[in-house]
This record gives C-alpha cells, sequence and structure tokens, in this order.
C-alpha cells in the first residue's frame, strides 16, 4: 500500500502498487477503500423521512448526498488512477442498465430531474467499477458495510436519547425513525436487520468473537423491532436461513446455531404467538394487511396505466419511484414503470446471476454472506423499491459481487539466477 512505500521495502521485496511483497500478487484494499464505502453509503440515506430534531432543508440534505456521491468517485479514482477493473457480471449488467435509463430519461417525461438521477447512477456505477479492483471474495467490503451502517444506527440510538418523542412519533404509527438524519423505519429496520444477518454470520464464520457479535447484533435487533419493519423481519429470517444452511455441511458451529434457532422459534411460537401476531399486524386489520397497506391499489393502478410501445421498453425515465403521487413500493414495478422491460430483464439479470453463482460455489463463509445479501434483496424487492437504481438494495448486491469474485492468484516469484558457473557449463554443453 502508499504507506509502505514511505517506510521502505521489506526483505521480500519492493512492494508497489500493483504488487504486494516480492511481488506475490495485488495487496489489500488501502483503508481509503472504507472511506469511499461509506461516502456510497452517505449518498444512498435519502432525503426524504420523519422530522429531524434540527430541521434540515431537504435541499441542503441534497447537496450533502450529491457531495458524498462526487467525492466518492473522484477518491476512487486517485486510488485508481490506472483504472485498474475486474471484469464483473454483476457490473456489466449494471451498466447495462443505463442504456435504458438515459434512453427514457431525455424524453424528460420525467422532467429535468430525470436526467439527474441518470447522471448519479452513472457516477454511482463508475465507482463501483473503480472499486471492483479489491473484490477478491474476502470479507473486507462486508466489514466496511457493517461498520458504516452500525455508525447509521447509532445516529438514530442518539436521536431516540435526545428526543423520544420525535424518535417514535405518532405520524408513523409509533414506528422508530430517524430523528437526527430523515430516515425512515423502512429504511431503519433494513439497514439493522443486514447488520444482524452479517454479524451473525461472521460469528459462526468465527471471524469474531462472541462478545463482539453480541455487541453489535443485539442493539440492532432492538432497533429492528422498535421499527416494526416486517419485509425487513421476513427478510432476515429466511436469509439467515438460507445462508446457515449452505454451512451445515462443513460447519459445526452452523450446525449448532441452527438447533439453537429453531429451539427459539418453537418456543417463541408457543408461548408468544399473541404477542408476536400483535407486533406483526401493528395494529392493522386483515383486510388492510392484505392489501399490503395500500401499496396494491397503486400497483394495479400502475399496471392498468396506458403505455405507448416506447415506455413500454424503455420506461417513461428515472423519477421518485412514485405513480400518480404515490410510491411505488415494489423494485420490480418501480423498474418497469421507469426503466421499462429492458429494465425489467437487466435487473432480474443481476439477481439471477448472482444467486445461480453463490449457488454454485463450494460452501464457505463468503459464500453465505453473499447469499444472505441476495436473498434478503430479492425479498425487499416485493414491498421496497431501489434495484433500478443507486441505492442500499445495490449496495448490498455489490458486497455480495465482491464476496463472489474469484481471489486473485499469486504471482509465482521470478526464477533465481542461475550462477555464472552453471551458465557456462550449459553453454559448453550445447556446443
Amino acid at each position: 500500500m502508499d504507506g509502505d512505500l514511505r517506510h521502505g521495502a521489506p526483505a521480500g521485496g519492493p512492494v508497489t502498487p500493483d504488487t504486494g511483497p516480492g511481488g506475490a500478487g495485488p495487496p489489500g484494499p488501502p483503508k481509503r477503500v472504507g472511506a469511499v464505502w461509506g461516502l456510497l453509503i452517505l449518498n444512498t440515506l435519502g432525503s426524504a423521512g420523519a422530522q429531524t430534531i434540527v430541521p434540515l432543508p431537504r435541499s441542503l440534505i441534497q447537496a450533502v448526498t450529491m457531495g458524498a456521491l462526487v467525492a466518492a468517485f473522484a477518491l476512487a479514482l486517485a486510488l485508481n488512477v490506472r483504472l485498474r477493473i475486474r471484469s464483473c457480471a454483476f457490473l456489466f449488467l449494471l451498466t447495462l442498465l443505463l442504456v435504458p435509463s438515459v434512453i427514457s430519461s431525455v424524453q424528460l417525461e420525467s422532467g429535468f430531474g430525470a436526467l439527474f438521477r441518470c447522471g448519479r447512477l452513472t457516477l454511482f456505477v463508475g465507482t463501483l467499477w473503480l472499486l471492483s479492483r479489491w473484490w477478491d471474495g474476502g470479507l473486507t467490503f462486508v466489514r466496511h458495510h457493517i461498520r458504516f451502517y452500525l455508525a447509521v444506527l447509532a445516529s438514530v440510538v442518539a436521536g431516540a436519547v435526545l428526543s423520544p418523542g420525535a424518535a417514535m412519533p405518532e405520524v408513523y404509527g409509533g414506528r422508530l425513525v430517524g430523528a437526527v438524519w430523515p430516515l425512515t423505519p423502512p429504511q431503519i429496520g433494513q439497514y439493522a436487520a443486514v447488520v444482524v444477518g452479517l454479524g451473525v454470520l461472521l460469528a459462526v464464520g468465527r471471524r469474531t468473537g462472541r462478545a463482539g457479535a453480541a455487541a453489535v447484533v443485539v442493539p440492532a435487533l432492538a432497533l429492528l423491532a422498535l421499527t416494526h419493519t416486517r419485509t425487513a423481519t421476513v427478510g432476515l429470517l429466511v436469509g439467515l436461513a438460507l445462508a446457515i444452511g449452505s454451512l451445515l455441511s462443513t460447519s459445526a458451529a452452523a450446525r449448532r446455531f441452527f438447533a439453537w434457532a429453531v429451539l427459539c422459534a418453537a418456543v417463541a411460537a408457543v408461548g408468544f404467538a399473541s404477542a408476536l401476531q400483535a407486533w406483526f399486524l401493528r395494529g392493522q386489520s386483515q383486510e388492510h394487511l392484505t392489501s399490503l397497506t395500500g401499496r396494491a391499489k397503486v400497483w394495479d393502478a400502475l399496471l392498468a396505466a396506458p403505455r405507448t410501445a416506447g415506455t413500454e421498453l424503455f420506461g417513461v425515465g428515472l423519477g421518485d419511484k412514485s405513480f400518480g403521487g404515490l410510491p411505488i413500493d415494489n423494485s420490480w414495478l418501480a423498474v418497469y414503470h421507469e426503466q421499462g422491460l429492458i429494465g425489467v430483464v437487466l435487473v432480474a439479470g443481476i439477481v439471477v446471476v448472482l444467486g445461480g453463482v453463490a449457488l454454485l460455489r463450494p460452501p464457505s463463509l463468503p459464500r453465505a454472506c453473499a447469499l444472505f445479501l441476495i436473498s434478503y434483496c430479492a425479498i425487499a424487492s416485493y414491498t421496497e423499491a431501489g434495484l433500478g437504481d443507486a441505492s442500499p438494495y445495490l449496495l448490498h448486491l455489490a458486497v455480495a459481487a465482491s464476496l463472489l469474485a474469484a481471489p486473485v492468484a499469486a504471482a509465482s516469484p521470478p526464477p533465481a539466477a542461475a550462477p555464472r558457473a552453471q551458465v557456462l557449463d550449459r553453454t559448453r554443453d550445447r556446443w
């Protein structure tokens, strides 16, 4: 890394930006790669949400988030000046998704904001391409992911401590929101679920201590419970079941965790059935729950709306993931509306390719983490939008892609120079 050059090369040989000690392959990611990832996470936090303790103008929040993306791209470019990238089907399909996005957005059917969002998505994808140089199948980006989402959750806790009323307002039915940075309950639930899932997997894989994992997982679980987010809870449970299940044949720790999890689930189902049902319903009627809290009406109206052949194929352009002034809250319908059938095919290809590669890999902790993230995004896509634009869901899938990347092969050291006498002997024998 850069810091090694200032202190001299180790005995194994010189360390350059492209090779490790003794030319044994590329070094680990610089620490500043983590800063790039943190800036990408900041960019995807959004600007709409609950009222904060200190009112923040939406224009200021948008300037901060967009500035974070520009800074992330510039820093990634500075770290990867030679533009070394790794081939990746995930990023290739994501780049192709820019085509219907631009074609539909230049029609300005969604206004000039569509072109701005296209530029944002282009910078987002470009930053991921620059970071792909350090995607090597390791857990580096998993740790970055946990670390920065923990920082976001810490801001939620700070808001709840400073102003409990603002953190659990009546307008959201008493559900936990962000009172320092405007975050909605589904956002907090998503971040908490991902932190819990990855934290549990690292503990099962013995990549972190039990005490350290508990210090992360238990508070995140409490925040998830306070958000009353059903999608995040179901995604966490199903994703963990698939991930842990992929380790059962090779890990005794995974088998013990699975057995304890089944036992605890059975006890909870018998002893706390009424409390769990009340939490799941959130005071809503069965009819309201059946209509997915009103989402189905928006979906039916979107599908019934007339469309031209062009909008059917390419969509109406990148927007705010709403239809008729109401949120779409479905990734597939949001992509269909904004990027057309071509966008739906490309997004489906991203999920299928990542899932297929994960299933074909031998059991390992990186594969389990990737399965968790892919399955979580697939489940959440039914009631949350984001798979077709710069969002936390694309960051989750990017982490999965980094986990599924083939390790960089170490370069074999050059053969030692033969003694001069041996060279002369071989030359004499040749003649």
